[in-house]
């Protein structure tokens, strides 16, 4: 429906206003006419339609129209597609009569001045701004969706600046106008007008600190909109004029924002007295949620750290690396000041518009020795950062404890970008250890991965990389979960004791105790340690099956074994556990469990392979033992990855 005004025209001298094409000008007929008025007819300038709604019902007038009849409530409706070349150049005229005759009473005549104005933004989400499309005032999701996108502007594009581009109204470098989005302002008119207007850009003072906006003017960038601003008001320029304004995003997705902003146009009117609006035009910009990668998407570059003591690890994962031939990111020590879980400080992920990626690292509120390396060393230009503090942090917080599932399917409803995985307390538990509020917020609000909580504050640790993850495969649903299995561990050793390898021990050449096989099976705390773990791994089991619509063909069980802390009553690994595998593409880096050798080969390795291989990946076993393991910690916690963003657009999801 077209955008309606109310003019008001009286007989007499004639009613002179200007006009914005688009609008429905709407006359009432009735009050000012004549009495004695019983008909009326009406006229106009070429190319402007008129129609009568008279007692509910619309009467398009022509050319060879006759008298109407005219009654209580009748209103004449007025629409012009064509600005106007010259001032009033427009003509409507209503006469009046008192019958049949030819004899008028009255007449009544409006003047007007077509002009153009639109705000325009790329609502059709093609890369381009085109003009006033008709759902630019609203965002819907899906392939035939509209509204415009908005990055958050957290890269950093000035090398002498310390922070992200959104923290100030700058713009130092051009390249900073990419990471934001165009709107033009278009007007179009003759060259004088009845009388002066003015346009108005303005936001609403919730939005202050979620947009800002600047207008290119004579070679220069001026910030018009956004902070203290929240308004902009400039002279209507004659003719056919074009401003160009950039659009910096400012805020995530949150709590407390839909994502969702507004910017309106109103059109001035200069009065005797004041300003009054004559037209408003608005669009509407949702800001790029922040998304995470599961590991079924190709790595494109690995980080890890350098600490006194990992050297060998380091060695061995640099030859993985090496074999994927991605882009490998060592964290010298003097960066890393001795934190190597660079897995626990930083999740990367990614933002795009139609016209713009950039990957941005979200950095946890964990802010242990590496807590100066995202923004220090990974921020710059294209590489966006975003942070999330909180007052209370625990283990929990930390982002081995977040993790995505690759698309899935559940109960007919498509996750195709996955699901954000985090760890939590039990729910009947009041007292447990729970990722902070903010950072669950956070990732509600993205919208596009919607989060499943599990159980995982039966670790010491208490992370969900500990007990799970995802691999690639090239059958069923393209991947599959993997999950620790004390159980599977249990019958393994069972079955090793039953084949006369009871006496083969673990952890031979280690700095550690060695246990041999029937010492395990006969230590009944151990196995009762293991029940219970098995008990916490089957809760998550059917919570996963459920929330990604799994089946048992697409689970594979990983031999671990699980020891309770005697100080804290929670759960570590026992032996380097081999579910903490860093993935990279067909390449598996996974912790070398150091099991007893049955005639030179480990058993705990052979069932992984077993188990993996013929999905066609590749099994490389590193030694994490004295670096990570004794640290409850592994290749995992002790590495992190970025990856190439998903090829579907996350606005044409169905939400």
């Amino acid at each position: 429906m077209s955008k309606q005004r109310t003019v008001r025209v009286e007989c007499g001298k004639p009613t002179q206003m200007n006009y914005v094409t688009g609008t429905e000008l709407s006359i009432d007929v009735y009050k000012p006419s004549p009495p004695k008025s019983q008909l009326y007819e009406i006229r106009s300038s070429p190319g402007i339609k008129c129609s009568i709604l008279d007692q509910q019902l619309i009467t398009p007038v022509t050319e060879s129209a006759s008298k109407f009849v005219l009654h209580k409530g009748t209103i004449l409706l007025v629409t012009q597609d064509k600005t106007s070349k010259d001032v009033n150049d427009n003509k409507v005229t209503v006469t009046f009569y008192e019958d049949k005759s030819d004899n008028p009473i009255d007449k009544m005549t409006l003047q007007f001045t077509a002009v153009s104005t639109s705000l325009d933004v790329d609502a059709d989400r093609d890369g381009k701004v085109e003009e006033n499309h008709p759902n630019k005032a609203s965002w819907s999701w899906g392939p035939n969706g509209h509204g415009a996108v908005l990055l958050v502007n957290c890269d950093k594009d000035d090398a002498f600046s310390s922070k992200p581009d959104n923290t100030d109204n700058l713009v130092n470098r051009l390249s900073d106008l990419k990471d934001m989005s165009c709107m033009i302002l278009r007007t179009k008119g003759p060259q004088t007008l009845q009388s002066g207007c003015k346009l108005q850009l303005y936001i609403s003072a919730s939005d202050r600190y979620k947009v800002r906006v600047f207008l290119r003017k004579e070679g220069r960038l001026l910030h018009v909109l956004g902070d203290q601003k929240l308004s902009f008001v400039t002279n209507y320029k004659f003719g056919k004029k074009e401003y160009d304004f950039f659009v910096e995003g400012l805020r995530f997705p949150d709590k407390d924002f839909d994502g969702l902003v507004t910017i309106n146009l109103s059109l001035l009117e200069s009065m005797t007295v004041g300003e009054a609006p004559i037209f408003t035009d608005r669009v509407v910009f949702r800001m790029a949620p922040w998304i995470m990668t599961p590991n079924t998407l190709a790595p494109e570059e690995v980080f890890v750290c350098s600490v006194a003591g990992n050297e060998k690890f380091l060695k061995e994962f640099k030859a993985l690396v090496a074999k994927v031939k991605c882009k490998l990111t060592v964290c010298p020590e003097y960066v890393n000041r001795g934190d190597r879980w660079i897995q626990d400080e930083i999740e990367f992920g990614y933002i795009e518009a139609p016209h713009k990626y950039f990957p941005v690292v979200l950095d946890s509120p964990r802010d242990r020795e590496l807590k100066d390396f995202p923004h220090k060393k990974i921020l710059g230009p294209d590489f966006g950062h975003v942070t999330k503090t909180s007052d209370e942090v625990n283990s929990l917080d930390s982002f081995g404890n977040l993790e995505v599932s690759p698309p899935v399917t559940v109960n007919g409803k498509e996750y195709p970008m996955g699901r954000i995985i985090i760890g939590s307390a039990f729910p009947t538990t009041s007292d447990g250890r729970n990722m902070a509020k903010v950072i669950r917020d956070f990732l509600y609000a993205q919208q596009v991965q919607s989060p499943v909580e599990l159980f995982s504050d039966w670790l010491v640790v208490g992370h969900v990389d500990e007990f799970m993850t995802f691999i690639p495969a090239p059958d069923r649903k393209g991947f599959r979960l993997v999950l620790c299995s004390p159980d599977a561990c249990c019958k393994l050793f069972k079955k090793l004791e039953q084949e006369g390898h009871g006496e083969a021990q673990m952890f031979e050449g280690q700095n550690a105790q060695p246990f041999k096989i029937n010492e395990l099976l006969s230590n009944q705390k151990l196995l009762d340690d293991n029940i219970y773990v098995q008990q916490c791994i089957d809760w998550n089991r059917d919570v996963l099956k459920k929330e990604l619509g799994l089946d048992e063909g697409d689970i594979i069980d990983i031999p671990v074994l699980f020891t309770l802390h005697q100080k804290y009553g929670k759960a570590m690994s026992f032996f380097p556990d081999m579910v903490n595998m860093i993935v990279l593409g067909k390449y598996l880096g996974i912790p070398k469990p150091f099991g007893p050798l049955i005639n030179g080969k480990c058993p705990l390795e052979s069932a992984v392979r077993s188990a993996l291989e013929p999905l066609g990946l590749e099994c490389n076993f590193i030694d994490d033992f004295a670096a990570y393991h004794l640290l409850i910690g592994e290749v995992h916690c002790g590495s992190n990855v970025r990856r190439k963003p998903f090829s579907l657009k996350w606005w044409n999801m169905e939400i």
